[in-house]
Parts: C-alpha cells; sequence; structure tokens
C-alpha cells in the first residue's frame, strides 16, 4: 500500500529505506522536480532522478519488476518554478 506527500517546497518526505512509486504535478509555472536519496535534507546526496520540467497536469509513475525505485537512505524532494504543487506516492 502507498503512502503518498503533497508539497508546495522541497522537502524530507521520509528517512530510511522506501520506494519511490510516483510523482504527479497538478499546476504550478515552469515547475521542476528532482529525487535524491537523502536521509539528511541534503541536495548533495545521490542523485536518484535529476531536474526536469514537469508537465502540468503531469504523471509519472514507476513500473516494472519490482514497481517503483528503492531509495536506500531517504526520500528527499527538490521543488523549483512558481508555486510547483506536487503529490508524491511511496511506500
Amino acid at each position: 500500500m502507498a503512502n503518498y506527500a503533497y508539497l508546495t517546497a522541497s522537502s524530507q518526505v521520509k528517512v530510511g529505506a522506501t520506494k519511490l512509486v510516483g510523482i504527479f504535478c497538478s499546476s504550478g509555472s515552469s515547475p521542476t522536480v528532482a529525487i535524491y536519496d537523502s536521509a539528511a535534507s541534503s541536495a548533495s546526496d545521490p542523485v536518484v532522478i535529476a531536474e526536469f520540467s514537469a508537465a502540468t497536469p503531469g504523471q509519472y509513475v514507476f513500473t516494472g519488476d519490482e514497481d517503483g525505485l528503492y531509495l536506500k537512505n531517504g526520500l528527499y524532494v527538490v521543488l523549483g518554478g512558481t508555486n510547483p504543487k506536487v503529490t508524491v506516492s511511496y511506500e
């Protein structure tokens, strides 16, 4: 069962091992999203997804054999642009 976090600014979503299931960007002006495998709210930790310009609305679902992207340290999301509204789903 997936959890979710609604974000309007960069945030530490979870500390510890987790799986990123998806990203939904509902609105914003030129919103950008980047994902880091971090337990310390640091954009200097391993990059999982480099900064990209998100479509509004836009949905990005990570499927495959494991149905998600495994992160061992934590889930840290960096948002940019003006008034981004993003929901991340994770396990």
